[in-house]
């Protein structure tokens, strides 16, 4: 019987998919970190003080990198590129999800509205990372190689979350409701199309380097395609709701520093 666990265990029993699951995983993660610096960069004026929360939100990115490379080094491997089908960020970016890297690059402050799109895109995108951090913690937060790991970056993601909301709901006091809650179901929508793509991309990719049976690579597949039927439906609709979250000002201090692994 194929469970979640199973599959995940089969992947890091493997150098080979290892490299490529942490590979993927830390290009998303610098890729995160480096909007987040941008971001913070170009704050407008009026919102300099979420500057700060911007910054250590891109820091923590960053720190998940250096933590999968770090995973990598411990086995002895190298990082491998990231299969362009595979790009989380960068696909979600094509699809108008997280502010245009061309817009990122110029030396011109973002907008307030900017910033509001920004916060909602990550709502939705953090609401996932945490979701899937979850599923790893139960699965795997006991392992001896990455229990640390995976514990750490849970915690962060759920400040990261945490982040979101408060925000957001900050900013909707202030006039921006509808533009949120707009941005919140059309970025959510698209996310889950992506998502479901990218999954399908690292099982044809996994299949390959584990040699999987074609009825094993069917199963999962329609694991996959069942899931986004689902999230279609009626799933989406947790990325989308505000909430006051329990840990509140989440981020409003330095990033914490990564231990060696």
């Amino acid at each position: 019987m194929l469970t979640a666990k199973g599959l995940f265990q089969e992947i890091i029993d493997n150098d080979e998919s290892f490299r490529l699951f942490c590979s993927i995983a830390a290009s998303g993660e610098a890729q995160g970190g480096w909007e987040n610096g941008r971001i913070a960069a170009l704050v407008p004026p009026a919102m300099r003080g979420l500057a700060p929360k911007i910054i250590r939100h891109g820091a923590d990115e960053d720190k998940h990198g250096r933590i999968f490379h770090a995973l990598m080094r411990k086995r002895g491997l190298e990082p491998v590129p990231v299969p362009p089908d595979t790009d989380y960020t960068m696909l979600l970016e094509r699809r108008g999800i997280g502010l245009a890297h061309d817009k990122l690059r110029r030396d011109e402050p973002l907008t307030e509205r900017d910033i509001v799109v920004y916060l909602a895109h990550s709502r939705v995108t953090e609401q996932r990372a945490a979701d899937q951090m979850d599923m790893l913690v139960t699965y795997f937060g006991d392992h001896p190689e990455l229990g640390r790991a995976i514990h750490m970056i849970d915690n962060d993601e759920t400040n990261h979350l945490a982040y979101c909301h408060e925000e957001l709901l900050r900013l909707a006091r202030r006039g921006h409701g509808r533009l949120i809650q707009r941005t919140l179901r059309e970025s959510a929508l698209v996310e889950i199309r992506v998502y479901r793509d990218v999954s399908l991309a690292v099982m044809r990719h996994m299949g390959r380097i584990l040699k999987w049976p074609k009825p094993k690579a069917l199963a999962l597949a329609a694991g996959v395609h069942g899931m986004y039927a689902y999230e279609r439906l009626a799933g989406w609709h947790r990325m989308t709701g505000l909430r006051t979250p329990e840990r509140l000002d989440a981020l409003g201090g330095p990033a914490a520093p990564a231990p060696a692994f």
